[in-house]
Formats: C-alpha cells, structure tokens, sequence
C-alpha cells in the first residue's frame, strides 16, 4: 500500500515507494535502504561534475543524432540544474555504498530524468524521459563515476588548492624579505648550527610551497584524462565510437579545464593509480606545510620558558584557567588538517587495493577522502597565511642568542683546523664564556681579525675566510 507523502516507481526489480516530493526513483530508494551507514555525502564538487557529465552526454548524443532535440535540451537544462547545486536535496546516497559508484550515478540519472520530463510536461507530444535510455545514454556507472572524481578533483585543485598556495607562498616570501636582516642561531638535530637569517628560513619555507605548487602540475596532467566513452569494461560497448572524444571536448568548454579523452580505456577503468598519485601529491603537500607550521609554533613558543624567537598574532585567549595565556592555535589548525590528509591518503592506497581486473571497487570512498583533503590544504593554507603568517614579528631573543651560540666556531676551521676550533668549542660550552672569548685567549689571533672571523653577517653567506 502507497504511505502518506509518497508516490510508487518502478524499476528492472519492481516498485518502490518513494517520497512524494523527490525527484530520484525506485533505485535511488533501494541504496538508501541498503546503505544506511553514515550521513557522509559525495561533496558538491563531484555532484557539479556529475551534472557536467550528462548535460554534456546529453549535447553529443544530440550531436551524434542518437536523442531527440527535445529530449536532449530538457536533459541539458535539468543537468544544468545539478551542475548549479539546485538539486543537491535530492542527492541522498551514502559515501559506503557500491564500490563502483553506481548508486550515485543513478540517483543523478533518476533526478535529472524526472526534471527534465517535468520541463517537458508543457509539450503533449514529448514522451518521458528515461534515466538510463536518455540521461545515461552512451555511457556505464564505470565510466562516469571515475571521470567526475577527476573532473572534481582538477577542478578544486586548480580553483581552491592552487590559488591558496599561492597566497601562503606569496605571504612566506614578503615574510622573507621583511625579516631577512634579523640574525639568529641555526638549528640542526635540534642543537645549536652556524648562524642563518630569520628571512632565510622563511626563504626555505616559500620554497616548500613553490615545490607544492609544481607537483600540482602533475596531479593536473593525471586528472585530465577522462575515461567516458569506455562504458562497462572500456571495451565502449552500448557507446558511440565518437561519444568519447566528442564528450571530452564539451566537458573542456564547459569546465574551462584541460581536459581529454583517455589514451587507454582499459587502463584508465579498471585501477584509479592516477587517483593514488594525485592523493600522494596532496599527502607531500600536507607534510612540507606540516613542517612549516611546526617550526612557526616553535619559533613561537614560550615567550620566557620557550625559544620565543618569533611574536605570532594573538587571535584568542588560550586557556580556560590560566590568566593572558595565548596558544598558536592558527598553527595548530593547519597541522590537524595535515594530519587528516595524511590518514585520508591512507584510505586511497587501501581503496586502490580494491582494484580488480576490470573495475576498482571502492571509488567513492577514494572520492570522497581525495576532494576533502583538497579542501582542507585550501582552507588550511589560506588561513594560516592571512592569520598567522602575516601577522609575524620578529623578537630579539634570536639575535641576543648569536653571540653566545657554539657553532659560530666552525668559521675558526679554515684558519685553526677542525680540532683547534672543536676544542675552543667545547671549551666555551664548559666554562660558559663565549667561542671569541675563548678564541681570543688560546687561538693566538687579535682581537680584531678574531671579530672579523667570528662577524654574524659574514657567517650566513657562501665562503671559506
């Protein structure tokens, strides 16, 4: 019997009821009944890419002759509405599902079929649209899903993660540039090293971003090869040989990305190894920011019990108990999603496990763990540029430490030897006086040639004397 707010559909299993007021059907409602994991859903960027996909499917078919005009502007139109998140109510399909994507993928096919016969409804001679003889005409759950993950995923990259970069790399290099004359003491195995300018560090930490930045360029040329056209298995069967190529150039139009037909439908099908690398690119972003938030807390700490070298904004106050205290909260933000990244990156390597012969089976959890760590380096980046990065300020602890720092004895080698200099060194660490101090009473130089040995600012450049 039909229950209040609910209408019958049908599908190749039989009836389903389903809520009055939705626009999926009978197969949409069976994965929710038999997935009722979690309240995780495939994020709005892979829902626009989804819609992208059948309004441009919808375009070639109509181009190829293979649908109706009609049919093929209402399909447009009602995919469009997906695209543009109009829709996204009716997307109601859980993360943990079938490995191959196949319940979202119909869930999109039943929307944007009931939408467009809605549209239609105005022309008595229009017949019904069907999901899977119209909406996923020339196409399987095979071929799309993995090809809206790259769409989604090249999107969110070139339009949130790149450009978030860029602006913390932008902010590291100003920093540079801002404190390139403070002087301070190196850090090597967490012990004392030669000196290095402040500027210098954050000359080093720019340098991670811009790395980050070019391996983007690989996950770009991974992501833009798309394996629609391959249906089933990539053999193409049930499409037309050009639906391919020809699907590919109107997802390029109208995403405004590079993308292409794949060169090897068997191979792009049946593994998501392109998706594992993309993830591993994201995962070595992740740990090169990890690292420069971890110094920048460091840097921070104290500002009397810590190294306090670095004054960073204060944004709110840090304890509940403890009067003026103020935390690197915004630091610790950006290592959280660091971390995240990381553990989703682990769950893309056990879902590329799940790859056999001519299918993976797990690409919407891939999905779902690729898209939120692009979101989360985004958001993280951005914020720690324009919250903590930004706001930094030198103190004068770091340069009150140089003078007094051990390693500075390592430009006494050229003239006195390694061991002459270790000794002098080792001497200064025991009596608590300073390496010219030392120097001055056993190396046998002047003290003037020993302040020009022993000069901060000539012992953060290149060179022997």
């Amino acid at each position: 019997m039909r229950e209040a707010g609910s209408r019958t559909e049908r599908d190749s299993m039989g009836e389903m009821e389903v809520p009055a007021e939705a626009y999926y059907g009978a197969s949409t409602m069976r994965a929710v009944l038999n997935f009722p994991i979690s309240n995780l859903r495939l994020q709005r960027p892979f829902i626009r890419a989804l819609g992208l996909i059948k309004l441009a499917a919808a375009r070639t078919n109509d181009d190829l002759g293979l649908l109706d005009g009609g049919l093929a502007g209402a399909i447009r139109e009602a995919a469009r509405e997906v695209a543009d998140g109009k829709l996204d109510a009716h997307f109601v399909v859980d993360v943990f599902q079938t490995g191959s994507g196949t319940s979202t993928n119909t869930n999109a096919n039943e929307v944007i079929a009931r939408r467009a016969t809605e549209l239609l409804q105005k022309d008595p001679k229009q017949r019904r649209v069907h999901p899977n003889d119209h909406v996923n005409l020339c196409q399987s759950s095979n071929d799309v899903i993995p090809a809206a993950l790259r769409i989604a995923a090249l999107g969110e990259v070139e339009g949130a993660l790149r450009p978030a970069l860029e602006e913390l790399r932008d902010a590291l290099e100003a920093k540079a540039d801002e404190l390139w004359s403070v002087l301070k003491t190196g850090r090597t195995h967490l012990q004392d090293a030669t000196p290095i300018r402040l500027g210098q560090e954050f000359r080093g930490y720019a340098g991670q971003t811009e790395k980050g930045l070019k391996r983007l360029d690989h996950a770009r040329e991974e992501l833009s090869e798309l394996p629609l056209g391959g249906t089933a298995v990539g053999t193409g069967i049930g499409s037309h040989p050009e639906f391919g190529r020809r699907v590919a150039l109107h997802l390029r139009e109208l995403t405004g990305l590079p993308l292409r037909e794949a060169a090897n439908h068997f191979e792009a099908q049946s593994n998501i190894d392109a998706i594992v690398e993309v993830s591993g690119v994201l995962r070595t972003i992740a740990i090169s920011l990890r690292k420069v938030a971890d110094d920048v807390r460091w840097l921070g700490s104290g500002p009397r019990a810590g190294l306090g070298e670095l004054r960073l904004p204060e944004v709110q106050p840090g304890s509940s108990i403890m009067p003026g205290k103020v935390n690197p909260v915004i630091a610790e933000s950006l290592l959280q999603v660091c971390a995240q990244v990381i553990g989703n990156d682990a769950a893309v390597l056990v879902a590329a496990q799940d790859s056999h012969f001519e299918l993976n089976m797990a690409m919407p959890v891939a999905a779902f763990n690729l898209l939120q760590s692009v979101e989360l380096l985004a958001s993280g980046a951005s914020n720690f540029a324009r919250q903590c990065v930004t706001g930094l300020q030198a103190t004068d602890k770091g340069p009150a430490l140089v003078d007094s720092g051990l390693a500075i004895a390592t430009a006494l080698s050229p003239r006195l030897g390694y061991d002459a200099a270790a000794a002098i060194a080792k001497e200064a660490a025991t009596s608590g006086e300073t390496v010219y101090e030392v120097a001055l009473r056993r190396s046998g130089i002047d003290a003037e040639e020993l302040r020009r040995l022993l000069d901060p600012e000539k012992l953060v450049e290149p060179g022997l004397t």
